[in-house]
């Protein structure tokens, strides 16, 4: 086979470049176009730009006489066979490509939610850790001077700084169940569970809290279903609700408590008469550390990490079901959603 003249290789190279311009430059255009729109799209324009070009140098070759007729034809369907292929599987690994890029933007967008929530919880524990500190540090500091020595003064002291500790206790216990549902580190002992048995539990250690702040509880007698569920979490859950539904209640005020089965599995609904949670912050109320705004004030001197709410809703979705809240005309209703037993 006799080897090409420079000359002619030097016009066949020039041919395929005019070729590869005259497809590259609209493409770049196109591609231009395109930026932070769709990967997928951007990605099969890629491949097309390359299939015309070298479509454009067969062309362009054959127009100069370089190849036979029949070689042309044998190329422009060697051509048409890559394109056939090279194209469909453009198209499907842009998609993936966009796929995993919205992947990694939601992971990132998660990310800083999670970090800005962390921040956000460090700040409102370190407030909320500073005041009992410095109560328990003022008054050890007077019992230790002897600014406090009479035994009525001293037994008052006593009793608000063991009072104060039972708070900072519930507190660290709150971020330390807080911390096992973001790690994953939550594991369910599951079991058959009848609800009615866990309900009676906790009311009964709600039941002096209630009674002095003047608040009655009341249960459903009949309709308890049983649940699939691990026993102190589903405890958790209703006690946290119990306790919500108490803080927020007014003197004389009623939360009701009931249950039952429906056609996607149990519900379990705390009801109170708080007088309602704004509109705004309905949406907000399982949020880390958001404590709502002055329609639900709780009584004063009373804190807490704004984690309870948050944490049932961790519990629930850990038992695969959900929770939502919302509005009556007397306060609102919580209704937990759990798979039946």
């Amino acid at each position: 086979m006799p080897e090409l003249p420079w000359p002619d290789v030097g016009l066949i190279l020039a041919t395929s470049l005019t070729g590869a311009v005259l497809v590259g430059v609209p493409g770049a255009l196109v591609l231009r176009r395109l930026r932070g729109r769709s990967i997928t799209a951007s990605v099969f324009v890629l491949l097309t730009i390359t299939v015309l070009a070298v479509l454009a140098g067969v062309i362009g070759i054959a127009q100069a006489m370089f190849i036979s007729p029949h070689d042309r034809d044998v190329l422009l369907v060697v051509v048409a066979g890559s394109a056939a292929v090279s194209l469909p599987i453009g198209w499907w690994l842009g998609r993936r490509l966009a796929a995993d890029a919205v992947w990694a933007d939601q992971m990132r967008a998660q990310e800083r939610r999670a970090e800005a929530r962390r921040r956000e919880l460090v700040a409102w524990i370190s407030h909320d850790l500073r005041t009992p500190l410095a109560g328990l540090r003022a008054m050890a500091e007077a019992l230790e001077d002897g600014v406090v020595s009479d035994p009525y003064t001293t037994h008052e002291y006593y009793g608000r700084m063991r009072t104060e500790t039972d708070r900072m206790a519930e507190l660290v216990d709150d971020l330390f169940e807080m911390a096992r549902i973001n790690a994953g580190a939550l594991r369910l002992s599951r079991s058959t569970v009848p609800l009615a048995e866990v309900v009676s539990d906790v009311l009964s250690s709600a039941e002096p809290v209630a009674r002095a702040r003047g608040v009655r509880l009341v249960a459903a007698e009949t309709g308890w279903p049983a649940v699939s569920g691990s026993e102190p979490e589903l405890a958790r859950i209703v006690a946290n609700l119990l306790r919500n539904a108490i803080r927020y209640t007014p003197y004389d005020g009623t939360v009701q408590v009931s249950g039952g089965r429906d056609g996607d599995g149990a519900w379990l609904a705390v009801a109170d008469t708080c007088g309602g949670i704004p509109e705004a912050d309905l949406p907000r109320v399982f949020e880390v550390a958001f404590r709502g705004e002055r329609a639900r004030t709780p009584h004063v001197g009373e804190t807490g990490g704004g984690l309870g709410l948050a944490i049932v809703r961790g519990l629930v979705e850990a038992h695969g079901g959900h929770v939502d809240v919302a509005n009556t005309h007397v306060g609102c209703r919580f209704v937990v959603h759990l798979p039946v037993g």
